[in-house]
């Protein structure tokens, strides 16, 4: 029978707390297809539902994109938590067959309409918010303000998005723009620059305004060593603009300065991505295009320029940004307050040369790289400053990046997420979704030999050379897939690095842990205590022997052999976490074994736990030390791990009393912040608040399962979904540390950003606590639901 579907292969995407709900005594009145309308409708109905009155594909522009994407990412990250549907802006009568996800079309140049759709929403039972991206030139009327008749009758939540805020307004605009800024509970924009506007020139209060910038994708790899081939850009330093083409692109300024940039790089290649503007060649045709081909041609810049005369997709866009070397941003208009191309180009770690738009403004710290609108010279100066120096280059893209890493389409949807809580009527928190799983960046980190220490954003960094710290947690890791999966091609990395760590034994028994990327051993082995290392990899290796039900007899057997010539030497480590780690691994290892000698070994460690726990603890600090460091959540767990071996109920006493003392320190308010790696949490004194690791999230994770196994208490479970929900975006920046892109995970939160460096530590750290929490939506149903989840389809999520 169907225990689990995953929701891969299917689209029918029922949450299981509403199947275990559904009235399955009664199942033989139901067939499966009334049994889906049945749960789809009663999912849709509990949902809030945010209406997006835009303009949608296939209409091609620029907000029609940015709202599906924005979309897009809210469904991926809250399906649980909002319906989202869509009216559809069209300036006249149309054809276009919209996505299933479009529930009205306004034609926006008939003023009756506004009304006919304001009585619509009204009488819609299911609709909560209404979310209006307002661009001047979308909505009819002067300055659009047959909106405002819609306003003035819609009787739901609305909220606007001002995509553009024109500065130093005149009479008529003013009373526009403030008359929607009444009628609107919220006002969304996305520079601070356009929210300064609002207040200062418009009125508007600053309670009602939220700042939230245009998102941007996430790009699969970052690596400036590559050129992509495919397109014929080899040795050739790229410069490109991209989008929907019309004069007020002002592409002319980059063609004018072309010429002094050639003299100096002959190899220089311009890209003019993107066709022209439906509305341009409804108005004029092709005359602009064909301005700029004439221009091309008497500038003899046939062999320096080339139009991609096409709407290009998203993969190929970044394709193309990922070659480019500087991005180039020409727009003529002072009034525009972000460009989607300049946040496609930054997200690429493309360096930006920019005309000084507020976005450009906000986001570009050196002076150098902005020239004045249509000022060739300026241009031309700023890209040879640039394309003389490939470090700075690079320097200045990497800066871009770390700077638009907050604007990616997830945390957009974060935030507008926390939003649409604040100002809806949402019965339930914000649930996050959970991400596939996937070992994209694992793999990618791993070589034969082992799996890498570093990364520079999401390329390995082979200079950083291996660790045992790594390598034991990345074969944790692989070991929980394979019990999940029985994924065959997963065995090649258990391999991998069971080898590695047998490679890091010592004849004595113990482990080295740092080696370079000569296979080689580090001094650091001499001037850094490895005795964590060491636990480390009798973690790793009791949890592989923990599975030798179901792995090949070899690779347990070279397990049994690591473990049984370290034995002699685990008496004799004294230090904290590495007793833990050693107890840990030698529970596994005695899981199905019952072997007196481990046993002994697990209760001399844990009684030094025992003895540390009663030195320190006293009423408000229930702790084995006087202070909070890293890997805290190991030492209670390592005691339950002991009570579970040996059956000592003072073990779980104390491992009971300690736990519920360190989640009273690192949770508030249903959210987790570990103890930061910035200055540790010292008794009596107050602890630094910034400075979080995945790696520390992950023991907690892993802690509260245990926990929650042994004791069946909810809150336990509770905590390890918040403590999951950590790396999706549920932390002080309300940003995502893990990237689904890549399948890697950040290196670190910290006070006001986030380290983008995606190593093996965290990304590790990620996938033991993915693997952990996904342990607990594999569910066995009643034998009645099991044959209906399978006669339907359905996938559980």
């Amino acid at each position: 029978m169907i225990n689990h579907i995953s929701p891969l292969q299917s689209d029918n995407l029922i949450p299981y707390d509403e199947l275990i709900d559904f009235p399955y005594d009664n199942m033989s009145n139901f067939n499966a297809g009334n049994g889906i309308s049945y749960l789809k409708n009663r999912r849709q109905n509990s949902l809030p539902e945010i209406l997006f009155i835009t303009s949608y594909p296939p209409s091609e522009c620029g907000i029609a994109t940015y709202t599906q994407d924005l979309m897009n990412a809210i469904k991926d990250k809250f399906s649980k938590s909002f319906s989202l549907k869509v009216c559809a802006l069209e300036g006249k009568e149309s054809n276009l067959q919209y996505p299933t996800e479009v529930k009205y079309v306004l034609n926006t140049t008939k003023f009756e309409d506004y009304d006919s759709l304001a009585q619509r929403i009204n009488a819609d039972g299911n609709l909560d918010i209404v979310f209006i991206q307002h661009e001047f030139g979308l909505y009819g009327g002067d300055y659009g303000d047959y909106l405002l008749q819609f306003l003035g009758e819609i009787n739901k939540t609305v909220i606007t998005a001002f995509h553009t805020v024109l500065p130093n307004p005149n009479d008529e605009l003013k009373r526009v723009v403030q008359s929607i800024a009444t009628l609107s509970n919220g006002l969304v924009v996305m520079t601070k620059n356009s929210a300064t506007i609002l207040r200062e020139e418009y009125d508007v209060p600053a309670e009602k305004i939220t700042v939230i910038a245009h998102g941007t994708h996430l790009v699969p790899s970052i690596d400036y060593s590559e050129k992509y081939t495919k397109n014929h850009l080899e040795n050739r330093l790229v410069l490109s603009t991209f989008g929907l083409l019309s004069s007020g692109k002002s592409i002319e300024t980059a063609l004018d300065a072309l010429p002094v940039i050639v003299a100096k790089f002959p190899n220089v290649l311009y890209l003019i991505i993107g066709k022209t503007h439906p509305g341009v060649v409804k108005n004029e045709g092709e005359k602009y295009r064909d301005f700029l081909s004439e221009k091309v041609a008497t500038l003899k810049l046939q062999n320096h320029v080339r139009f991609i005369n096409k709407y290009v997709s998203l993969d190929e866009l970044l394709e193309y940004l990922q070659s480019t070397d500087i991005y180039l941003f020409t727009s003529k208009d002072p009034n525009q307050a972000v460009s989607g191309t300049l946040a496609y180009a930054f997200a690429s770690g493309c360096p930006v040369v920019s005309t000084p738009i507020p976005h450009a403004n906000e986001m570009l710290s050196e002076p150098e790289l902005m020239f004045d609108f249509g000022n060739s010279e300026q241009l031309g100066k700023a890209v040879t400053w640039l394309l003389r120096d490939e470090k700075l280059r690079k320097d200045i893209g990497a800066r871009g990046l770390q700077n638009t890493a907050a604007f990616a389409f997830e945390n957009s949807a974060i935030a507008h997420a926390l939003l649409f809580e604040k100002m809806s009527n949402m019965k339930k928190p914000l649930k996050f979704s959970l991400p596939e799983i996937r070992l994209t960046h694992l793999k990618k980190m791993t070589t034969d030999f082992g799996m890498i220490q570093f990364s520079v954003f999401n390329t390995p960094d082979l200079t950083s050379g291996y660790t045992i710290d790594d390598n034991a947690r990345a074969l944790i890791s692989i070991c929980q897939h394979y019990e999940l999966t029985q994924d065959e091609t997963d065995l090649k990395y258990i391999k991998i690095y069971l080898d590695f760590i047998k490679f890091c034994q010592q004849q004595e028994g113990y482990f080295l842990n740092y080696v370079d990327s000569n296979k080689s051993f580090t001094p650091q082995n001499n001037e850094t205590n490895i005795s964590d290392s060491n636990g480390r990899a009798i973690w790793a290796i009791g949890y592989l022997i923990s599975l030798e039900n179901i792995m090949p007899k070899d690779l347990i057997e070279t397990a049994d052999e690591v473990l049984q010539k370290s034995l002699s030497s685990l008496e004799a480590i004294f230090s904290t976490r590495s007793m833990a780690f050693v107890i840990k691994g030698l529970y596994y290892a005695n899981l199905h074994r019952g072997m007196p000698k481990i046993s002994i070994l697990i209760k001399t460690l844990a009684n030094r736990l025992v003895q540390m726990y009663k030195h320190e603890s006293e009423k408000n600090w229930l702790w084995f030390e006087s202070y909070l460091t890293y890997a805290n959540s190991i030492l209670p767990e390592a005691l339950l791990c002991a009570y579970q071996d040996t059956g000592a109920i003072e073990y779980q006493k104390i491992a009971k009393e300690s736990f519920d003392f360190l989640l009273s320190v690192i949770f508030h308010d249903d959210q987790i912040k570990v103890v930061s790696n910035q200055g540790w949490n010292i008794k009596g004194k107050t602890a630094n608040k910034f400075g979080e690791q995945a790696i520390d999230v992950a023991y907690t994770i892993l802690a509260l399962s245990r926990f929650y196994d042994i004791f069946q208490d909810k809150k336990y479970h509770s905590k390890m979904e918040a403590s999951f929900d950590w790396f999706l975006g549920k932390n002080h920046l309300h940003q995502i540390v893990y990237n689904p892109c890549s399948g890697g995970c950040y290196d670190g939160l910290e006070e006001s950003y986030i380290n983008l460096n995606q190593g093996a530590e965290s990304t590790v750290s990620y996938l033991m606590s993915r693997l952990t929490i996904e342990k607990y939506e594999i569910v066995k149903l009643p034998v009645a639901v099991e044959r209906f989840v399978e006669e339907s389809e359905i996938a559980l999520v």
